[in-house]
């Protein structure tokens, strides 16, 4: 029984604390951005990336007539292409913002966190991808429902669906704010258009339209990160080596990845240790236990190239990490010697600043559109997920099944939908200020015990509804109540 409290619990608590750096991001976007006018050639640059996923989900619209097409691209996909997905999905544009913030303003160590990425990969592929491709079915969760009872199915099913409508919101907000002080346009009109757009590809073409995007929004962001940290090197003393010294012989090595001692402080710190076990288990919930990567597997052409696509997308994505650290450090060495920052500008909102004041016209339009991939390649994917889900586990689970073209016009109905929600949801959070934080701190409490589901069906021969119900509630129970120590104003 403890063990399978333990494996509950394991699941639950990283992915509470994982969503703490959602609003200083947004914030970091918007702020940054004020009182900064676009340059007609960022302009066109942003427009031509916005046309050229439009028009590869019209053509992907063609290749789209049933629902398997819709849900997995019929399974004929390479694994590069999937794998260049995995990476693309694996960005968002809060972490394209609040990653070089922590190196700038402290140390390397969250980078450990992606360092966990081959460990999480090997688990995945060697007991995850074939497992999940052997059931027959495209839901992650109905597996769940033959070893626990239809209440596990059901319930990590509509809460993987609700945290990926509060996540298209939580993006489509903080995108939307950011862009919005660049073009000079409002907020809302902002959210409803970029949250259109991404409903009509993904509405058009499905899940190889999604895929597809994602392989050019991944090129765009690899491609204007290395523009920033091209100009970074050539505008800093010494280059290079120049700002790799001058991080290292700081009061503080700024290149640390943590305290590397295994002692009784270990586990009350953010030390090299905990934050690879941190990320092991966020990673392997990501691999193991999220509809938008198991989705993924499907969509590969066998289960080789559904294996390949995982390793692609973990090691494609710790040199990307490594950049985005590199940024901030590099960022760091620039405002020390070449240039000056306003004194009370915030980690967080140091690249948004060097985009707007540092970069050339056109080099700055390519980080925008980074951005602008960064979000939107999570957006299509939550939105393509969340319909899978809703026909796989609610409506061919308790309604006849109907005619493969009824279930297609299922699919894209609650796509539309779901992307209508997820405005909705964007569109209250300018009002609502609070609204972010009590969405994650509620999302983390309720969906987290679905890791810990997974691994009990994986792992044990556990059956029924008694142990795992039980687990799950204690799992949630001590989630919350580690949620509210954690408010302001909470009894000591």
């Amino acid at each position: 029984m403890m063990e399978v409290v333990q494996a509950i619990l394991i699941a639950d608590f990283p992915a509470f604390l994982s969503q703490s750096s959602f609003r200083p991001g947004i914030v970091a976007l918007m702020d940054s951005f004020m009182k900064h006018a676009a340059h007609p050639l960022d302009l066109i640059i942003i427009a031509v990336y916005l046309l050229i996923v439009t028009v590869i989900g019209c053509l992907m619209s063609r290749r789209t007539r049933s629902t398997r097409e819709f849900m997995s691209a019929g399974g004929a996909l390479p694994g590069w292409v999937v794998g260049l997905s995995v990476v693309g999905t694996f960005v968002s544009s809060i972490s394209f913002i609040a990653n070089p913030g922590k190196s700038f303003s402290d140390n390397w160590n969250p980078f450990v966190f992606s360092l966990s990425l081959p460990y999480a990969a090997w688990i995945a592929t060697r007991y995850f991808v074939p497992w999940f491709r052997s059931s027959g079915s495209l839901s992650a969760y109905e597996q769940l429902e033959q070893r626990f009872g239809v209440w596990a199915r059901t319930y990590a099913a509509l809460f993987n669906v609700l945290y990926h409508v509060g996540r298209t919101g939580t993006i489509l907000f903080g995108v939307s704010l950011a862009v919005s002080a660049l073009l000079a346009i409002d907020v809302r009109i902002l959210i409803v258009a970029i949250g259109v757009l991404v409903i009509v590809y993904t509405l058009l073409g499905g899940i190889e339209a999604v895929i597809w995007t994602d392989v050019v929004q991944s090129v765009i962001l690899v491609g204007g990160l290395l523009f920033c940290a091209t100009v970074l090197i050539m505008e800093t003393p010494g280059g290079f080596m120049g700002i790799i010294n001058l991080a290292r012989f700081q009061p503080v090595n700024k290149l640390s990845l943590g305290a590397m001692q295994l002692d009784g402080s270990t586990l009350a710190t953010s030390s090299f240790w905990m934050t690879l076990l941190f990320g092991l288990v966020i990673n392997l919930q990501n691999f193991a236990a999220d509809q938008t990567y198991v989705q993924r597997y499907f969509a590969a052409r066998s289960d080789q190239a559904a294996a390949r696509s995982v390793w692609m997308g973990a090691l494609g994505y710790i040199p990307i990490s490594a950049v985005l650290f590199f940024v901030g450090t590099a960022l760091f060495a620039f405002y020390q010697t070449s240039a000056t920052l306003p004194p009370e500008t915030k980690p967080d909102r140091v690249l948004p600043f060097f985009i707007m004041n540092e970069l050339p016209p056109g080099v700055s339009g390519v980080l925008i559109a980074a951005i602008l991939a960064a979000a939107m390649s999570t957006v299509d994917s939550s939105l393509n997920s969340s319909a899978t889900l809703l026909l796989c586990d609610f409506r061919q689970r308790f309604w006849k099944k109907s005619s493969d073209v009824s279930e297609l016009w299922f699919l894209r109905i609650v796509t539309v939908g779901l992307g209508i929600a997820g405005i909705l949801s964007a569109l209250a959070m300018i009002s609502i200020e609070s609204m972010l934080d009590a969405w994650w701190k509620i999302s983390g409490v309720l969906s987290g015990g679905t890791l810990g589901l997974i691994l009990l069906a994986r792992f044990t021969r556990v059956r029924g509804t008694l142990v795992s119900l039980i687990a799950t509630i204690t799992g949630i129970t001590a989630v919350a109540l580690i949620t509210i120590a954690s408010l302001p104003n909470a009894p000591q």
